[in-house]
């Protein structure tokens, strides 16, 4: 089963860390890390932004990703959220099974 790290920026902590939690409990995720006060440089609306963010890292599988991508859309406060997913090639193939059980 193919499995993708999903990267999210929020607004702020708190943000950051109700998007995890509803996504793990909900299994769109089997886990999440939550990095506070990143600094973001961005150009939004034609204006150069600075803004203190929170990133978070997802791990999910390809069978749940569309489902994650919907339910961030719907928990997040940006009119246009960050979120990426990168394909994991390789890993830890514990670690890699444990994904696909938590997110099934």
């Amino acid at each position: 089963m193919n499995s993708y790290v999903v990267y999210v920026t929020a607004k702020d902590a708190a943000e950051a860390k109700t998007i995890a939690q509803t996504v793990v409990e909900e299994r769109l995720a089997a886990c999440a890390n939550i990095f506070a006060d990143i600094q973001s440089v961005y150009r939004w609306e034609g204006k150069l932004c600075e803004d203190a963010e929170t990133a978070l890292v997802l791990k999910t599988t390809e069978a749940r990703k569309a489902a994650l991508i919907d339910r961030v859309k719907e928990l997040h406060s940006y009119v246009v959220p960050c979120i990426v997913c990168l394909p994991i090639a390789d890993g830890n193939p514990a670690f890699l099974d444990w994904i696909a059980v938590e997110t099934a």
